[in-house]
C-alpha cells in the first residue's frame, strides 16, 4: 500500500491547510447538507401531523412523562419532548462543540487573521436580528422580550443543505466562510444559553459538576482511554450540570471543549510501532499457538492505530451520523409542530414577526454589512471567489435557524402561545431566508471572471 504524503493543499486563497484537516471539514459539511433533508422531512410531518385530525395523538405523545432513576434516585422525571431537549440535544451540543474546538485548535479558525472576517460577521448575524426583533416586540413588552436571542442563531444542516443545491454556482471558499460563520454564531448561541437561559444557580451542584469536568480533563491528559470511564463520568457531569440550573446541553460543549485534540501517538510512533508489530506477525498461521500470537498481534496493531486518532476526532467521527440523522430528526419531529388556526394573522403577532424578520432582514443586513466593514478595516479578506453577491446570499442563507433557534425559544418562553409564535416565525423566517439565498445565487448578477475582475 502506497503511503499517501502529508503535503499541503489549497483550500481556499487565503491560507494553506494540511489535507487531514481538510478532509473531516468536508464530510462534516457532506453530512450536515445530507441532514438538513431528514430535518426538513421531520419538520414537515410534525407540521402536517399537528395540523391534522390525529393531532391530540401528537401533543399526547410528546407530553408523555418520562422518568430516569435508579432505585429511589430520580435522575430526570419530565415530559418526552423535554427529554430531546435536555438529553438527546446534549449530543448534539457536544459534536457542535467538538467541530467548534477542531476548528479553533487545528482549523481554520486557528489563524486569527483567517478567523477575523467570519467572526465579525457572526457578530452582525446576531446583533442585528436581536435589535430587529426587539424593534417589533418593544411595544408588547414583558416576556416577549425575552425572545430578542431566538433570531440570531444560524442552522448549519439546513443553511448548508440550501449552498449545496446550487452546486458549482457556490466557490469552495464561499462554502468554507460559512461553515466558519456558523461555527461562529455557535459559539455565540452557546454563550447566550450559559449566560442568559440558566435558570437560578445552586452552586453545590455546580460545584459537583465542575469537579466531575476536571476529573475528566485529568484522565485524558494523563492517558485514560477506557469507554467505561468516560461514559459513566460524562452521564455523572451531565446531572449535576441540570440539578445545577444552568442547561444541560452545556455539558455535553463543556466534554467536548476538555476532549484532547491531539492523539497519544504520532505519525512517527504509529509507522515505527506499526512496523515492529508487522515484522514480529507470523506469516503462516498453521497452528493453535500461531493463531494465539497473530491474535494478539492484531489486538496490539488495532490499539496502536486507535490512539493514533485523537480522542476529538474519534468522538466526532462516531457521533456525527448520529447526531444528525437521529438526535435532530427527533428534536424536529418534537418541536415543529405548531398548530395553525387558520390565517395568516399569526404571522403578523409581534413574537412571530420579529423573529421571521430578524432572521430574513436581521441576519442579511447584519451578516453583510459587517463583513463590508471587516474587509474595508483590513481585518480580513474574503476567499477566492467571494463577491457582494455571495457575501449578501450567504448572509440571506445563514437566516435559516431551525434547530438552534427552536431550541432557545424553548428556554427563553413559559407560555406555549408565545412558543408557538416564535416557531412560526422561525419556519417562516427560515422559508424566506432560504429561498432569498437561493434565488440571489440562482439568478442574481454573476461575478466577473479572475482576468476581467483583476483588470
Amino acid at each position: 500500500m502506497v503511503r499517501e504524503p502529508l503535503h499541503e493543499t489549497w483550500i481556499d486563497s487565503n491560507r494553506f491547510v494540511p489535507r487531514r484537516f481538510a478532509r473531516p471539514i468536508q464530510k462534516f459539511m457532506q453530512v450536515e447538507a445530507s441532514a438538513g433533508a431528514a430535518l426538513l422531512v421531520m419538520a414537515v410531518i410534525a407540521m402536517v401531523w399537528a395540523n391534522s385530525p390525529l393531532s391530540d395523538s401528537y401533543f399526547e405523545l410528546w407530553h408523555t412523562h418520562v422518568e430516569v432513576g435508579v432505585g429511589s434516585i430520580h435522575l430526570f422525571s419530565h415530559s418526552l419532548q423535554d427529554f430531546v431537549n435536555d438529553a438527546l440535544m446534549a449530543i448534539f451540543f457536544f459534536v457542535v462543540g467538538l467541530e467548534i474546538k477542531r476548528e479553533v485548535v487545528l482549523g481554520r479558525l486557528r489563524d486569527p487573521r483567517a478567523a477575523a472576517l467570519p467572526v465579525v460577521a457572526g457578530a452582525g448575524g446576531m446583533l442585528f436580528p436581536a435589535l430587529a426583533y426587539v424593534l417589533i416586540v418593544m411595544g408588547e413588552g414583558g416576556p416577549a422580550l425575552n425572545g430578542w436571542a431566538v433570531p440570531t442563531a444560524t442552522d448549519i444542516a439546513f443553511s448548508l443543505g440550501v449552498v449545496s443545491l446550487l452546486g458549482s454556482r457556490v466557490a469552495p471558499g464561499a462554502k468554507l466562510f460559512l461553515l466558519a460563520l456558523a461555527i461562529a454564531d455557535d459559539i455565540g448561541a452557546i454563550a447566550i444559553i450559559a449566560f442568559f437561559y440558566s435558570d437560578s444557580l445552586r452552586w453545590d451542584w455546580l460545584t459537583w459538576g465542575i469537579l466531575t469536568l476536571v476529573a475528566v480533563s485529568i484522565a485524558g491528559r494523563v492517558g485514560i482511554r477506557a469507554r467505561t470511564f468516560y461514559l459513566p463520568m460524562a452521564l455523572l457531569a451531565w446531572f449535576c450540570i441540570y440539578e445545577s440550573g444552568v442547561h444541560p446541553t452545556l455539558a455535553g460543549v463543556a466534554l467536548a471543549f476538555i476532549t484532547p485534540s491531539r492523539p497519544m501517538y504520532s505519525a512517527e510512533e504509529l509507522y515505527d510501532k506499526g512496523q515492529r508489530i508487522l515484522h514480529s506477525f507470523p506469516r503462516r498461521v498453521t497452528t493453535y499457538h500461531q493463531r494465539e500470537e497473530a491474535d494478539h498481534q492484531i489486538m496490539a496493531l488495532t490499539e496502536v492505530a486507535r490512539e493514533s486518532v485523537a480522542p476529538l476526532a474519534r468522538n466526532e467521527h462516531r457521533l456525527l451520523a448520529w447526531s444528525s440523522f437521529l438526535v435532530l430528526p427527533v428534536f424536529a419531529l418534537a418541536n415543529a409542530g405548531v398548530r395553525l388556526e387558520g390565517d395568516v394573522s399569526q404571522l403578523l403577532q409581534p413574537v412571530a414577526l420579529g423573529t421571521a424578520l430578524g432572521l430574513l432582514v436581521g441576519k442579511t443586513v447584519g451578516i453583510s454589512l459587517f463583513t463590508w466593514l471587516a474587509v474595508k478595516m483590513g481585518w480580513g479578506i474574503l476567499p477566492e471567489g467571494m463577491g457582494a453577491r455571495d457575501v449578501v446570499a450567504l448572509a440571506a442563507v445563514a437566516g435559516i435557524g431551525f434547530t438552534v433557534a427552536i431550541f432557545v425559544s424553548g428556554l427563553a418562553f413559559v407560555d406555549p402561545g408565545l412558543i408557538d409564535q416564535a416557531k412560526l416565525g422561525i419556519l417562516s423566517g427560515s422559508l424566506l431566508a432560504g429561498l432569498l439565498g437561493f434565488f440571489l445565487y440562482r439568478f442574481g448578477p454573476s461575478p466577473p471572471p479572475p482576468e476581467e475582475a483583476s483588470g
